[in-house]
Order: structure tokens, then sequence, then C-alpha cells
């Protein structure tokens, strides 16, 4: 391969020569030429240096990277002749032959160097990982994390703290959402990307979404440390409010950046449990203008090239099976009804059962017919939750004369789930009707599943099996930013075992193996991702 690269770098030389092109565009083609091919020399030194550590006794292994020496040095002098020759190519120019080159396409050889050579400081990570779960409300090991709260503001702190302690461009945009990034070799190039969350739900715990931030800036780190040198840029995001517990909805930050329908409308109404509205929360956490300046958060068509975000699995799968990595294929997406029955309540004890107009019993009848109507579609990758029950005015002997009920259902196919909403809301009609109450129904949400892109779940796979990882695909039962981000960009998730499927409680928990583990996998895809021609993802 060396041989070969050496080769037709000078049949290169040779040919320019004979073409007769004048001196000035030869000299702007040469020099363009010369800076791809020698970072991508560079980067294969990295490898075989790797390679000639592991194997000093190798004479072919030794000779290749001396060999890789001399063209380097080749392609230094020649660079030098040519900028004293010719005028610098004009800018327009370069952004049309960079176009023009690919990566530097991965061989399994290659990638296995690479892997050896990557470490994942897995006991800092963890310390990370602690320190973080302390800026919380509630006491360890639940950890509360609310956007716009103090201690949201000052996770943010942290994590920008340790972007910048490995040398990342730090930005903001007017809503929080947080982008470190590792400027490539063709920042003309769309960047891939990485990243999750850092906010909490109540009393949760510290794995959720924070696995997949300060493990994408770990994948960075490492990355480094190896040499490894990206083609096109990398950035690692850290979403605002992907937790919905503040102002009532999800994936707050990838909603708007992928300019979600009705969105704006959303966030111009909202308020918290407190009266705050979401432009009066922001200006309190740092944010002054994120109304004014929404527009400027959507991420325009092309902004990324990929997206690949790690995350515990929040489910019992990989661990019951003992299998250290899922690769995601689709990601559920959720659609949830808030419904309101009213009846005329009375006394306990004097108002007899036929007279009767109970909504916490139209209530309750509803909550068993969300399970069948799910059941019905006899697919295991249906789901429905009757998450929210609550009986007014609440006393033992008072029949109750309201009732407020909340609905999740979930599914990766979205007609089907639709099917799954209608038949709900035509039994609350049905239910209703029989019992005299009135009602209310409204829509909260209806999202797109999304589907991963093929190339970034090939990617992943690739990745676990240089690792020598047992990986299998799976579906996304959760939703996460990836969710949003795939209806912009191509998308990908790995995905790690947590302890017993446990997640969204204190005792959440996924070893620093698994996290190191997943980290590394990460760290390969980004790499793969990073320096292959992937403009037709």
């Amino acid at each position: 391969m060396v041989l070969s690269q050496i080769s037709s770098s000078f049949k290169a030389r040779r040919d320019s020569a004979a073409t007769g092109m004048s001196p000035s565009y030869c000299g702007q083609r040469h020099m363009v030429l010369s800076y791809y091919e020698h970072r991508r020399l560079i980067m294969l030194s990295h490898l075989h240096v790797m390679d000639a550590k592991r194997n000093p006794d190798n004479i072919m292994v030794v000779l290749k990277y001396f060999l890789l020496l001399v063209l380097l040095m080749s392609h230094a002098l020649s660079a030098t002749l040519a900028s004293q020759s010719c005028p610098g190519p004009d800018s327009s120019y370069l952004l049309e032959e960079g176009a023009s080159f690919g990566g530097v396409g991965w061989t399994s050889q290659q990638l296995t160097v690479l892997a050896d050579g990557l470490v994942v400081e897995a006991d800092r990570l963890q310390e990370q990982i602690d320190h973080l779960s302390l800026i919380s409300v509630s006491a360890a090991p639940a950890v509360t994390r609310v956007l716009f709260t103090s201690e949201d503001v000052a996770a943010r702190q942290f994590i920008r703290s340790l972007m910048e302690s490995i040398n990342l461009t730090v930005r903001e945009d007017a809503i929080g959402n947080m982008f470190g990034r590792w400027k490539g070799i063709d920042e003309n190039l769309p960047p891939v990307a990485t990243g999750s969350h850092t906010d909490a739900i109540p009393l949760s715990g510290k794995y959720d979404g924070v696995v997949g931030v300060l493990g994408g800036l770990e994948a960075v780190a490492a990355l480094k440390r190896a040499g490894f040198v990206p083609r096109r840029s990398i950035d690692i995001i850290m979403f605002t409010s992907e937790e919905p517990t503040r102002f009532g909805i999800g994936c707050l930050g990838s909603r708007v950046m992928s300019n979600h329908p009705d969105i704006r409308r959303f966030l111009e109404s909202v308020k918290d449990d407190q009266g705050n509205t979401f432009d009066e929360a922001a200006a309190r956490a740092g944010y002054p203008s994120s109304m004014a300046q929404l527009d400027e958060v959507v991420l325009r068509p092309g902004t990324y090239a990929a997206f690949v975000e790690l995350h515990i699995e929040q489910g019992p799968l990989l661990e019951a099976e003992g299998i250290p990595i899922g690769v995601v294929t689709a990601i559920a997406a959720p659609a949830s009804l808030k419904v309101e029955f009213f009846g005329d309540g009375g006394h306990a004890g004097t108002v007899l059962m036929p007279e009767r107009q109970d909504a916490g019993l139209g209530a309750a009848e509803l909550a068993l017919a969300v399970e069948s109507a799910v059941l019905e579609t006899k697919s295991i990758d249906t789901v429905g939750t009757t998450g929210v029950l609550e009986i007014f005015p609440g006393a033992i002997n008072s029949i109750p004369r309201k009732a407020h009920v909340e609905i999740d259902v979930r599914d990766i196919d979205g007609a089907r789930r639709d099917r799954v909403l209608d038949r709900i809301k035509q039994s609350v009609e049905e239910i209703a009707h029989r019992r005299k109450l009135r009602h209310k129904i409204k829509l909260v949400n209806k999202d797109p599943p999304a589907l991963c892109s093929k190339k970034i779940v090939d990617s992943v796979m690739s990745a676990a099996r240089t690792l020598q990882l047992q990986h299998k695909l799976m579906v996304s039962r959760a939703y996460h930013d990836s969710l949003f981000m795939a209806q912009i960009v191509p998308t990908g998730m790995i995905f790690i075992p947590c302890a017993g499927g446990i997640s969204h409680r204190p005792n959440e928990f996924a070893s620093k193996e698994s996290i190191a583990t997943g980290v590394k996998t990460l760290a390969l895809s980004l790499a793969q991702l990073s320096t292959d021609d992937i403009s037709g993802l």
C-alpha cells in the first residue's frame, strides 16, 4: 500500500508536468493536492507508527513506516517549491478541489490499529459523571436538574469548562444548546456530531443523557490522544431540556433546531408551574433574547453530515442477553393526550349508584381502554401508558366530579400508533356518553418515528466488530434528541447496558466498563464518519 502511495504520488507529478498547464493553474492544483495528500499521509503515519510499536520485529511494518516518512518529506518539499513558483490558490478553487477528495478510506487493519491506540480514561470519566450528579436540587444518589435553574446553569458551566480543557471551540445558541467543535482539516465540509443532554427529571439518576455528553467529550479526547486527525470537524452538542419537566414538552432544544411544527407558538404561550414564561426563565438563566433569536437556532439543511448519540439503553435487553453494544435502527415516537371528564359529584353515602355521574370511574375505565387499544395491535413495538390520573376533589367521602388523565402512546410505526390514538379517542366518547359525563380531549404532541441512517448503523457495527464486541440491532423505545435530529440529518444511536434496565430513578446505573466500551465504539464511529466520503449519506 505504501509503495503504491509513493508510485501514484510521483506519477501525479509527472502527469501534471506533461499536460502543458499554465504554471499558475498547475501550481494551484498541486498545492491543493499536496495539502490533502499530506494530511492523509500524516494520518497513515500515525496508524503505522502504532502498528510498528506493536510489531517492532516485523521488518515489513518498520519499512512501511520509514517509506511513509520519506513520502511526507517529499510532499513538504514539493509544496514549498510550488508556493515559490506560482500564486496561492484562490478560495473558490480550493473549495472546488477540496469537495472532490474522499477521506482516508478505512481498511480493517487501519481501523484495528486506531482502535488499539485508543485509551479511554474510564476513572476520570466516572469522576466527571459523579461530580455532575452533585449539581442537583435533590440529595445523592438522586439527581434533579431542571431547565434554567441555578443547577442547570452550573451544569452548563461545568460542561463548557470540560470542552475548553480539550481545546474545543465553544458556542451557545439563544436557547442554550451548547456546541464544542474539534476543527477538522476541511472546515468547508459539513461536520459530524455527537451529544445528548444533562438535565434530569426530579429524583432521577446520573447516567441518562450525561453518558452521551461526557462520553462524547471523552471519545474526542481519546481520538486526540491517539493522534487521529479528522477531515470533517466534530461537534459535541449538549441539548437544552431533553426532559419535559419544566414546560411540559421534551427535546426542546432539538425540536427548535429541527424547526418542529408549532414549536414557536408553543414557546410563546407556555408557562411553568410558577407562571414564568419560557422567555422569562431563559433570561434569568442568561439567555435574554431567546424568543427574538429563535430562528437563528434552527439548523439549515446540510449543517451536519451525520449525528450519533451514545446513551444508556434504559431497558433490560442488553444486560439480560450479556451484549455490550446495541446498534439502534429505529426510534419510537410518542404521542400524548390529555383527557378530562366532568361529572356532578356528590356525597358518597347519599347519591345512589344508578344516579351517579362519577368522573373517577370514567378515568379508570379509560385507563383499561388504553391497554386494550394497544393490545389489539398485536405488535410488541406498540406501547401505551396512562401515566397521570388525578381525581377531584380527592376526598374519601366525595364522588369525583372531575378527573384528569394523561396518556402516552409510542411505536416505531407512526400509522399504527395513530390508529391506537383514534381508538382511544373513540373510547373517551363512548365512556362519556354511557356515564353521562362531559369531556375534553387535547392532543399534546404527535411526533414522527425515525429510522436510523444505514451508513451510520454500518459504521457503528464496523466499530463494534473491530473492538471484537458482541452487538445487536435494536429499537429505541424511549425518545431522545436523536428522534428530532433524524428529521434534519442522518442519525444513529449507540446503546450500552444499564443495570436492571432501570432509568429515571436514583438507582439508575451503568458500569464504568460499559461506559468505556460505549465511548470506544463511539470514537471509532466518529473517526470513520469524519474521514469517509459521506456526502451522499
